[in-house]
């Protein structure tokens, strides 16, 4: 695949173009792309860096390619989640096989955070601030978790994983509205609900080092969230939709309308969700 977009459309304060700066869009499609682990963490942290500088340009000269697969490793193992082993904390290999789980939806999230900045055009600055930031993020939270996997002897890689994120940015990929609803405020939230019992877990199995890793991680994905919230009702208010008519709606349409259980009710409203939300996706549980 090629990107998208070069840099004709680039233009410095005088409206003059400008061959020395680049497109967010050409950006993002870099960092999605992007195969090596490290190669890829390190160009989200330059790209979110120079949005912030203001040395990328909001200009896109061509429609998004389709992306079907994102760049990734080699490893690990793609499988389905029904494949993947059980994991225990009663020793270093368990610990490490749940630390794996969640490094690796945290290099899917960052995937994801891209292809929200690249796939999706013509929004307010503030929605490509918000995802540039979040993919900034997601990579702190892969070197985080990485770094105790190495702690254990471990590495990105050595366990199977699932691709169900990434699986459902596919599905979503022709519509914004639907790429809110399902991985932010569906996906992404089901790790605010989780992730709480995950940490009493491994405190309980002495490894405080990972549990105050995940502190952080649900501490900022609480803002994911949100802003998965602040847009979806955006693009629900530019198409004159109500917004909990259009989320349940779509919940229905992509999943049959099942939520899994137990809510983190108060992460959940701090991300935006409101109390006729939350009652709602209750009935739903399973």
């Amino acid at each position: 695949m090629r990107s998208d977009t070069g840099n004709s459309g680039n233009k410095t304060g005088d409206g003059k173009n400008d061959p020395s700066r680049d497109s967010l869009f050409t950006t993002a499609y870099r960092c999605l792309m992007e195969c090596e682990p490290d190669v890829k963490m390190r160009l989200t942290r330059q790209a979110a860096e120079a949005w912030r500088q203001g040395r990328l340009e909001l200009s896109a000269d061509a429609a998004p390619e389709a992306v079907t697969d994102p760049g990734r490793p080699q490893r690990p193992q793609l499988v389905h989640p029904r494949e993947l082993p059980r994991r225990t904390l009663a020793h270093d290999r368990g610990r490490a096989a749940l630390i794996h789980a969640v490094t690796h939806i945290e290099f899917n999230a960052v995937n994801l955070a891209w292809d929200a900045v690249y796939r999706f055009r013509g929004l307010p600055r503030g929605y490509y601030d918000d995802w540039v930031g979040v993919a900034e993020e997601e990579a702190r939270h892969f070197y985080a978790l990485r770094g105790r996997l190495r702690d254990l002897g471990c590495d990105y890689g050595d366990f199977p994983a699932h691709n169900g994120l990434w699986d459902m940015a596919l599905r979503t990929a022709h519509d914004i509205l639907a790429r809110m609803a399902l991985v932010p405020r569906v996906l992404e939230a089901r790790g605010l609900d989780v992730t709480p019992g995950m940490i009493r877990r491994l405190r309980a199995a002495g490894d405080h080092e990972t549990a105050a890793v995940l502190e952080v991680v649900l501490r900022e994905e609480v803002g994911h969230v949100a802003a998965g919230t602040r847009w979806f009702r955006h693009v629900c208010g530019e198409r004159g939709l109500e917004p909990e008519a259009a989320f349940f709606d779509l919940l229905q349409e992509f999943l049959h309308g099942e939520i899994r259980c137990p809510l983190h009710l108060q992460a959940r409203r701090e991300a935006g969700f409101s109390e006729s939300e939350l009652q709602r996706l209750k009935t739903l549980c399973r």
